[in-house]
């Protein structure tokens, strides 16, 4: 079964660009981003905290098929309605250091958007070791989980 979710990873660089076209409305896909009820549903992970504005910040646990609990957490620097987040991202658990993820929501039809999320790590190194684990499965599979949660709870 192709992907849906496109990950980019040129060598040599600290960053991966993602693309997914998904068959929501642009409003709704921000949505799955921004309000903790979704995200805890399609992520499968507990939101502790949110601040959905420029200059918040959120803090989320997720439990790993062992059991162990990992903390994600991160800064939003920027929010703009449907149409952009620029935020920090950090798995406390990993040695992938701070990220910084910039994620564009575009408009394709009143009932399709295209999200292009570009994610910037402190090294080449780091990023590479992200991408051993299985990255792009997880993805993919997150994205599709997102868009099939957000058209059941939103009735697209």
């Amino acid at each position: 079964m192709e992907q849906k979710t496109k990950v980019v990873a040129e060598a040599g660089k600290q960053e991966i660009v993602i693309t997914r076209i998904f068959d929501l409305p642009i409003e709704h896909l921000f949505m799955a981003y921004v309000e903790p009820e979704i995200i805890e549903q399609w992520m499968g992970t507990k939101v502790l905290e949110l601040e959905s504005k420029t200059n918040g910040s959120y803090q989320f646990e997720t439990t790993d098929p062992v059991g162990n609990k990992h903390l994600l957490r991160g800064v939003i620097h920027e929010i703009i309605p449907q149409n952009k987040i620029i935020r920090t991202f950090e798995m406390v658990s990993m040695s992938f250091g701070v990220q910084l993820e910039t994620l564009v929501f575009e408009r394709l039809t009143n009932n399709s958007s295209k999200l292009t999320k570009k994610v910037v790590y402190q090294s080449v190194k780091q990023r590479d070791e992200n991408l051993k684990l299985p990255f792009k499965q997880g993805i993919n599979w997150a994205h599709q989980r997102l868009e099939e949660i957000v058209s059941k709870l939103l009735k697209v």
